[in-house]
């Protein structure tokens, strides 16, 4: 009979998704992982199978905490541009206050994998439409509200902020603050 686990599941991954975030999936080694997670690294993948299913995981909370935070700023009160506004200034303050300077984990895992690696391709992809789906019906309810031009394409408009978004998460890593407050400035007016 093996022993107990002494470990939570939940707290392997978020620390297993900070060795990723910082390093990269190729470049995460198994003794990273296990120096990073706490855990043997026989204990690791007896619990998660396989360095890629732990990458997996990662990816899937990293999923939930930016959809999460995304909903939460969407569903502020305030114009659609405050709303969206508020939401890229948090995210790059939060990229310049971080000293790693580790950009978005979904924009790096799709720069060093998506074009190889088809499974990772569909993930990535469906993090971005949680975000898309939840921008764009924000900019839906600004029309409604009357704070967006009712020509307005939702779908497009959410589309054009996605990759803004990617952009300045990208940029974040280098550029200062100045320089990133007023891409989200020109991306503002497109509201």
């Amino acid at each position: 009979m093996g022993r107990p686990r002494t470990f939570e599941d939940d707290d392997v991954v978020d620390r297993a998704m900070e060795a990723f975030w910082i390093n990269g999936y190729a470049n995460t080694s198994p003794a990273q992982l296990a120096e990073a997670t706490g855990l043997a690294k026989g204990s690791l993948y007896n619990a998660f199978g396989s360095k890629r299913e732990l990458f997996e995981r990662a990816l899937a909370r990293y999923d939930r905490m930016g959809a999460d935070l995304t909903g939460e700023y969407m569903s502020r009160p305030g114009s659609t541009r405050e709303v969206v506004g508020a939401y890229l200034r948090h995210l790059v303050d939060a990229d310049l206050a971080d000293p790693d300077r580790r950009g978005c984990l979904a924009a790096n895992t799709a720069l060093e994998l998506s074009g190889q690696d088809a499974e990772i391709r569909r993930i990535i992809l469906a993090i971005t439409e949680h975000n898309l789906t939840t921008l764009a019906n924000r900019i839906d309810q600004g029309r409604r509200d009357g704070d967006v031009s009712r020509d307005t394409d939702p779908r497009a408009t959410a589309e054009f902020l996605m990759n803004s978004i990617a952009g300045l998460r990208v940029m974040a890593k280098s550029y200062d603050l100045a320089v990133l407050y007023r891409i989200i400035d020109t991306t503002l007016s497109t509201l």
